[in-house]
């Protein structure tokens, strides 16, 4: 795979463009004013606990409470209390840090209302939803993952081979800390004894620093920001299969080639600068693929069309025929477009960053053998998805059910807004329904005093053309049943549902 890693810099926003083969399979975004706070830890301050639904809200200074749910409440929150700043002591977590899995212990019993805790955010907030916490800290390195409120070694599932396995997770239990646990990530493997106590060095280095700044805030506080989102993609997405960094902002890539030759020098040979006049993503034509990742409706190759419908917790996706009339018999046209199709939407779920439950309406199929096939192909496309899903079978009338990890916000939400016209709908009332319902309210002030004055009624152009012409028959019955002349204004601020009747 010839992987390429492209970055967009200005100073008010950062967009990284993940390329696989020329095809852009992640997109992320940063802006400066809009920074995200996943893997941010804060001195938290519970503001209610809710033991029906074994949760707490706690305040972390963020405009909306965050969700802490019970699993994610350590057995005893008190033991960051223990560190001394003075003699350097790290608390010792042992049992009380696991997580509260077996939910034996009641939610009410763990936090209490007022309590201040140090937590970390999970995943960030999603449209009307705060942001989700944990008590259980990650502090992400080059080579590890430090848990410190765990006491065990753990190994990415990426790496397969059972002796690397054994190897690498040998090596950091001797260098760790005694009580401190780290995952060993998958850019680890064939890595050398000494970068992995340069990492543990740091990390464990880096976590005193967040207990002192624990110790001196006062809740809610900031303790420990993530990575810009240039820093995190180096440290997450570099590795062999990455061929070539490309950016386009001078002083970041300054930043980038000093870093990476102090601290990945086998890496610092595949940052370019870009310097053409065209804009970065236009070259590499990741604007286009984000122009698709923003529409409605995703045209297939074949001809067929794919049609997304987004909520805040469901997506529904459609599958159709389009122009794609095949060759062979009608049978062999649908499963071919449905092949074409999940292929397009594995793809568009991750560029889209869409999580939650999906439903997918495949076109029918009344062979077993190609509904069995659509669905393997599925799958298949799902095993190169980072993301965690989990999909059933299609069912007999072509529909697909299926979750994915959602881990941020999708780039729908992150990009656009609620339309102020529509309110989100989608759909706006006909002119004929407007008009409808504007004779009815004449009809309902003149049953009131049976007598009207002379009436203006103000409108959107666009009804007004539709009063004048498909409409002009009954409006001069209108005028002669209540005795009175209209005045018709067109207002072109209006509002195309938006209509005022004046009596003078």
């Amino acid at each position: 795979m010839a992987k390429e890693i492209i970055i967009n810099h200005t100073t008010l926003e950062t967009r990284v463009a993940v390329m696989d083969n020329s095809l852009v399979t992640e997109l992320y975004h940063e802006r400066e004013k809009e920074r995200g706070v996943v893997g941010n830890i804060y001195k938290g301050k519970v503001l209610k606990v809710l033991p029906g639904m074994e949760s707490a809200f706690v305040d972390i200074g963020l405009d909306k409470a965050s969700f802490l749910y019970v699993d994610d409440v350590l057995a005893d929150f008190t033991t960051y209390d223990e560190f001394d700043d003075n003699d350097g002591e790290r608390p010792s977590f042992g049992h009380n840090g696991q997580r509260n899995k077996d939910k034996q212990t009641p939610i009410e019993q763990l936090v209490k209302e007022g309590q201040e805790v140090l937590v970390q955010v999970s995943k960030g907030p999603i449209g009307t939803k705060g942001a989700r916490i944990t008590g259980h800290l990650s502090i992400p390195g080059r080579n590890l993952v430090h848990m410190p409120t765990m006491d065990s070694v753990g190994v990415s599932r990426q790496i397969s081979d059972d002796q690397e396995r054994q190897r690498l997770k040998e090596i950091v239990k001797r260098l760790r800390p005694a009580k401190s646990g780290f995952i060993i990530r998958t850019v680890a493997e064939g890595r050398q004894e000494d970068e992995f106590r340069s990492d543990i060095n740091f990390l464990v280095s880096l976590w005193d620093n967040i207990l002192r700044k624990y110790s001196d805030s006062k809740a809610p506080a900031l303790v420990h920001q993530d990575l810009s989102i240039t820093f995190r993609v180096i440290r997450d997405l570099l590795s062999h299969e990455v061929k070539r960094l490309v950016i386009d902002d001078e002083e970041e890539y300054r930043k980038i080639r000093g870093f990476l030759w102090e601290y990945l020098p086998k890496y610092g040979s595949i940052v370019t600068h870009y310097h053409r006049k065209r804009p970065i993503f236009d070259y590499y034509g990741i604007e286009e693929e984000i122009d698709r990742a923003m529409s409605h409706k995703v045209w297939l190759r074949s001809g067929g069309y794919l049609v997304f419908d987004q909520t805040e917790a469901l997506t529904a996706i459609d599958v159709n025929t389009g122009r794609f009339v095949g060759k062979a018999s009608h049978e062999e046209t649908i499963l071919k477009t449905n092949l074409e199709a999940v292929q397009e939407i594995v793809y568009q779920l991750k560029l889209r960053n869409i999580g939650g439950i999906i439903i997918i309406d495949l076109i029918d199929m009344e062979s077993l053998q190609n509904r069995q096939r659509v669905y393997q192909a599925l799958k298949e496309e799902l095993k190169h998805d980072k993301a965690r899903s989990k999909i059933l079978q299609i069912s007999e009338i072509g529909l697909v059910e299926m979750t994915r990890k959602r881990d941020r916000e999708n780039l729908g939400w992150l990009l656009c807004v609620t339309c102020p016209y529509c309110e989100g709908t989608g759909r706006i009332k006909s002119n004929s329904s407007i008009t409808f319902e504007l004779f009815r309210e004449l009809e309902r002030m003149w049953l009131a005093s049976r007598k009207l004055g002379s009436l203006t009624i103000n409108v959107h152009p666009d009804v007004a053309d539709h009063l004048f012409t498909e409409e002009s028959d009954y409006l001069e019955r209108m005028q002669e049943k209540i005795g009175q002349q209209f005045t018709i204004r067109s207002i072109h601020s209006f509002h195309h549902e938006q209509f005022e009747i004046y009596e003078f």
